[in-house]
């Protein structure tokens, strides 16, 4: 089954990714210069057919979505595994540094979360098999095509894979509204995960339980909760601060 991706700052970073892309479909009348002259010139370069065709059909292929004058097939994507992720750590030499969603349903949150982790030097994002978003051409573009760049772990029990983290010695830190710890006095150094949860229910059950600790943003206005991917980014930058700040670990 045919993938495509579509939006051109997205299409570029494919092209600088390592995921095979079969051709380019560029609409008639694109004018030269910036991103579709880097498209043109990366593509060129690496031999790969580039196709002008009418915007009705990149309309079709996006299926109303905003592309830009600009699509890309590409093969199926290849998810990591946690263990990809360890390793991807360990060869840079840091302490692993992992994002974990817990039924991120909405898309548009999804793409955000994988922009602002790999932005922040996540080593990985772990979401669920089922029941939540998948990486599609509207994450990617959401992503503004973070997600060719950030190994993308696809697991079908979010609670197990926490638990092989844990033997890891990897910190796992939930964020969530009835925690006690405000998220700037947590220890975010060291090997760590960082839960997100569902946009409406937050993080599960059986996930909350698992975690070594949970965290939470202070609310001071009216409003009692920040959007996922806000919240998410927030405790990210957090980490990111804390770890840049601290190389030692825990």
């Amino acid at each position: 089954m045919a993938e495509y991706i579509w939006g051109r700052n997205p299409v570029l970073e494919t092209l600088n990714s390592g995921r095979v892309i079969k051709r380019i479909l560029l609409a008639e009348g694109l004018k030269e210069g910036g991103v579709i002259s880097l498209i043109k010139q990366v593509a060129e370069k690496k031999r790969l057919p580039v196709e002008v065709v009418p915007r009705s059909r990149l309309d079709h292929i996006s299926k109303g979505a905003v592309h830009q004058g600009c699509v890309a097939q590409v093969e199926e994507r290849q998810y990591a595994h946690v263990d990809d992720i360890l390793e991807h750590a360990s060869i840079k030499n840091e302490a692993p540094f992992i994002l974990i969603l817990d039924a991120i349903q909405d898309v548009n949150n999804l793409g955000s979360l994988l922009r602002t982790a790999e932005a922040a030097g996540v080593h990985g994002v772990v979401i669920p098999e089922h029941r939540a978003a998948e990486v599609n051409a509207t994450v990617v573009k959401t992503s503004a095509g973070a997600t060719e760049h950030i190994l993308i772990a696809k697991e079908t029990n979010i609670t197990r894979t926490i638990d092989y983290l844990k033997k890891q010695n990897v910190w796992v830190v939930g964020l969530a509204g009835e925690a006690q710890t405000v998220y700037t006095q947590a220890n975010l150094t060291g090997p760590l995960a960082i839960v997100v949860g569902n946009e409406g229910k937050g993080i599960s059950r059986l996930v909350r339980e698992h975690c070594d600790l949970l965290i939470k943003l202070p609310m001071y206005g009216y409003i009692n909760s920040l959007n996922a991917a806000v919240a998410g980014s927030i405790a990210l930058y957090e980490a990111l601060r804390q770890r840049t700040g601290n190389e030692q670990g825990r």
